[in-house]
């Protein structure tokens, strides 16, 4: 046995040592000039083939997170951006940068130029030169084709194992394929992390070329990772997991020196008389900008949900996370063991709750259903059974929509015991109440100058936040954990 072992072993070997000159051939044939290094970069696809793709992509982008409809600040953006960009690696690219209508801290870059953020990011940026920063590094990662330079890798791996599968019988076993996968895992992982280190350093450098302070790309760093420790805090209060980095590169060196070295690199590129910051230019085009849930998707409020446009609230189980999709509301339980999703859709025929699960859903074994009213609501739930697994389903009828629940739980031996909670749900859905409506109303960004009487704690008193406002204030204004106002400084409000 041990023979067969070490014979195979050989063999494995050698076909992977095989399979990597055919990896070194694809790379051989798939080069292209980086528009950065001016070097040679491995990739499958052409400068036409990613402009498709930011062309493809992008409505999908804007179908799914929504475009922020204030006009004067995409322009405002836009400018930022178009500053950038002209002093970039690729000006013969045009660029377009998008304000996305999301309470996400996000921002990224499709292939060919298309760049965007969420007003969720821009809240918490405390100047001009920080958005200018992360426009920068999103257009970093275009200048340098990083998204194509990862789809090649990619393709190249994926290629490379069917190729060798086709030649090499050993390659075929699972164990040879979990292999693969972890090698091709950490080829693409490895990219990443200097993709990024990259995209900063060109970033900077931007910054510095367009006349803002490239150290500015350094603040950003700080608000994602002040962002960061807030949301462990959040995680662990609520007895939710942390998602924290595991696996064989965790013991991968910290970046920070790097990241201080690039940046700090970029001064080079500084011009006499410049190093602008625009703190006050900035503040004026976020005055009034959304913060948080928008009214048009929906507002949350600890467990509470209330929706404005289609006039209705709903409750979920205290502790719990609420996900507001575009289609539809879903909620986690702490430690992700149970869940529940809602939906709504419109009646087309005047059938019972009972009937639309049945037409409707396509669900005809139902077990335990029974009709209930709440708030003067009609409505249905009953159990559905596939196999092992068991899920409730509730129907509920607010004038000409059917508000669908689903639910379930990861461990069956649970069910029985938050069953309860899954159908409190379904019965908490009601028209909106006239004190609701005041809930039911979005929050926006307002800007000021801070006077002598005003502090963090005394403005968390009055704020309409519910969820750690002292905390999120001065996240808002860079001074989380522990920084304070000061007397003559623009701050940011919640109203």
């Amino acid at each position: 046995m041990s023979v067969l072992f070490s014979a195979t072993g050989k063999n494995l070997k050698k076909s992977l040592c095989s399979l990597a000159g055919a990896l070194l051939f694809l790379a051989l044939i798939g080069c292209a000039q980086n528009p950065v290094s001016g070097g040679n970069d491995f990739v499958m696809l052409s400068e036409s083939d990613e402009l498709g793709i930011g062309r493809t992509n992008h409505p999908k982008i804007i179908q799914e997170y929504g475009r922020y409809e204030d006009e004067v600040l995409q322009a405002y953006v836009q400018r930022v951006g178009d500053r950038l960009a002209n002093v970039s690696h690729r000006t013969n690219l045009t660029y377009r940068f998008t304000v996305l209508d999301s309470p996400v801290i996000n921002a990224f870059a499709l292939p060919g130029g298309y760049i965007y953020i969420t007003r969720g990011l821009m809240a918490y940026l405390n100047s001009e030169a920080e958005l200018a920063a992360v426009l920068g590094h999103e257009i970093g990662h275009v200048t340098a084709r990083h998204g194509v330079r990862q789809q090649s890798a990619s393709q190249a791996v994926g290629l490379g194992y069917t190729i060798g599968a086709l030649f090499f019988p050993e390659l075929r076993a699972a164990g040879s394929q979990n292999l693969f996968s972890l090698f091709g895992g950490a080829l693409l992982s490895g990219y990443g992390r200097e993709h990024e280190l990259e995209s900063d350093g060109l970033g900077a450098e931007y910054l510095a070329k367009a006349g803002y302070d490239s150290k500015a790309m350094i603040d950003v760093i700080r608000v994602l990772k002040a962002q960061e420790v807030f949301a462990a805090e959040q995680a662990k209060s609520q007895g939710r997991k942390v998602q924290g980095y595991h696996g064989v590169f965790a013991s991968h060196p910290d970046n920070d020196t790097r990241l201080h070295e690039v940046v700090g690199a970029a001064e080079q590129f500084a011009l006499a008389g410049t190093g602008q910051r625009n703190k006050a230019q900035y503040f004026d085009q976020i005055n009034g900008m959304t913060f948080g849930d928008s009214e048009s998707q929906g507002i949350r409020r600890d467990h509470h949900f209330y929706h404005l446009a289609m006039d209705f609230s709903v409750d979920f189980p205290v502790g719990w996370q609420v996900l507001n999709q575009p289609d539809r509301l879903q909620a986690i339980s702490a430690g992700g063991t149970a869940f529940i999703e809602m939906r709504a859709a419109d009646i087309n025929k005047k059938i019972s709750p009972k009937e639309f699960i049945h037409q409707r859903l396509k669900l005809e074994k139902l077990i335990g259903g029974q009709h209930f009213r709440s708030h003067g609501l009609e409505g249905y739930t009953a159990l559905i059974e596939q196999s092992s697994q068991r899920a409730r389903v509730s129907v509920v009828y607010l004038r000409d929509q059917a508000f669908v629940f689903f639910a379930s739980v990861k461990d069956m031996k649970k069910f029985s015991s938050i069953d309860v909670e899954f159908i409190k749900v379904a019965k908490s859905l009601h028209a909106l109440l006239e004190h609701e409506k005041e809930l039911a109303k979005e929050f926006k960004i307002q800007t000021v100058n801070v006077g002598r009487g005003d502090n963090y704690p005394s403005w968390a008193k009055k704020s309409r936040l519910s969820n750690s406002p002292l905390q999120q204030l001065k996240l808002l204004n860079g001074d989380y954990p522990t920084g304070e106002l000061e007397v003559g400084q623009l701050a940011k409000k919640v109203r």
